[in-house]
């Protein structure tokens, strides 16, 4: 073992969901490979319980929308040259980017133009499929092989003539929290429905969507109460905004129930009947996890002016998978807290609604299924890459 020259893998997650994506890919290097596998890069726990020592926190990186990136621009651009730096002198065999294209892609060009034999792997496809398209062919310059997450991204990439990308499937579909959850599901569902209505409330994850959504969800909350005899509200946070989350919940006059961690979201949605949710992956969580969901959004009034330039017709991933409107999206003028209310109580009960929304997440969850895990088949598409390394050709 000791004879056996290690692995270097240089890798950058910028958010959350970016780090554990990561973590099981380092995990199944490591299983595959005979030495050991030698971490430098950016990324949180999942990735440092794999032997990163991250250069930074990560969680400076998670910043959403125009104003925010302006405002954090000189740190972020710091971030950057520090980040791709301390690659560059590693000097190692792959770079792995995850997610975060804003970050990452400029780490991945300065990193490429100092290091150009270096491969580079593209863990996440930007979502070119929606609005810049000409994105996918800038990528051939610095990113030799996607990873994609979504099994519509390979013939869209190569449609825009963009690096080669392959769907190895999606951390959710094997994730244990989702799976016994909807197992939970499955086993309620065969239960006569005698309980209060129960319904998420699911703001979002940055201080921002929380500050945008929680007064429409408030209201929201209002009119349910109002049209019916008992409703139970659960609101599932994450540990750094809880503060806020419960400052915000102070003058409501119909208080949910705060839940915090990880665990405690899953048990929500195991009880749950029917949520509010902001836009984003947490949709296609409660998709696979079989939870009627309307998607929520309110973007800053700068975002609005750019609007039009996205290109796809719809944010929502389970609509995209099922290539068919499954769940309803209310965004900015079209969310109010009475479409919103009304909404609730028809995924909430035996509708026609609920039954056509379930039969699409079936259908997704069929499209999403691979035949390994997808850490697995993003490890082996790696070595594959290093294994063409010697020729050029990646």
């Amino acid at each position: 073992m000791s004879g056996v020259t290690p692995l270097k893998l240089a890798v950058v997650a910028g958010e959350v969901s970016g780090d554990l994506l990561g973590g099981d890919l380092v995990a199944a290097l490591k299983r595959r490979c005979e030495g050991p596998v030698e971490l430098v890069g950016v990324g949180g726990e999942a990735l440092e319980a794999q032997g990163l020592h991250s250069l930074f926190d990560y969680s400076e990186l998670s910043i959403m929308g125009f104003i925010q990136v302006i405002k954090q621009l000189p740190k972020l651009l710091a971030r950057i040259r520090q980040t791709a730096d301390a690659i560059i002198a590693a000097k190692p065999d792959v770079l792995l980017i995850i997610d975060s294209p804003d970050f990452t892609h400029r780490v991945a060009k300065r990193v490429r133009k100092a290091l150009p034999t270096v491969p580079i792997v593209n863990y996440v496809c930007p979502s070119v499929w929606a609005w810049k398209e000409y994105r996918a062919q800038k990528m051939l310059a610095y990113v030799d092989h996607v990873l994609a997450v979504l099994p519509f991204e390979p013939e869209a990439m190569q449609r825009l003539g963009g690096p080669a990308t392959t769907y190895v499937g999606h951390r959710l579909t094997v994730d244990a929290n989702l799976l016994e959850t909807r197992q939970q599901r499955a086993l309620r569902s065969a239960v006569a429905a005698d309980a209060p209505m129960t319904v998420l409330l699911l703001p979002g994850s940055r201080g921002s969507e929380i500050r945008q959504l929680l007064p429409v969800f408030e209201r929201a909350t209002e009119e349910l109460s109002r049209r019916n005899n008992a409703v139970r509200f659960l609101l599932p946070t994450v540990p750094k905004q809880e503060a806020l989350v419960r400052s915000l919940l102070e003058s409501w006059t119909v208080k949910p129930e705060i839940l915090v961690g990880q665990r405690a979201k899953w048990q929500a949605f195991a009880q749950a009947d029917a949520a509010m949710a902001a836009s984003g992956t947490v949709i296609l969580e409660l998709g696979l996890a079989s939870v009627p969901v309307v998607s929520t959004y309110k973007t800053e009034w700068l975002a609005r002016f750019v609007m039009s330039r996205i290109k796809v017709w719809s944010a929502a991933l389970p609509n995209l998978i099922a290539d068919y409107a499954v769940v309803p999206e209310l965004i900015n003028d079209v969310l109010r807290p009475g479409l919103l209310a009304r909404y609730m109580e028809r995924l909430s009960n035996d509708t026609r609604e609920r039954a056509a929304m379930l039969a699409g997440y079936d259908l997704v969850w069929q499209r999403m299924q691979t035949e390994e895990p997808p850490g697995d088949k993003a490890a082996a598409i790696i070595l594959d890459v290093l294994s063409h390394k010697k020729t050029g050709h990646f």
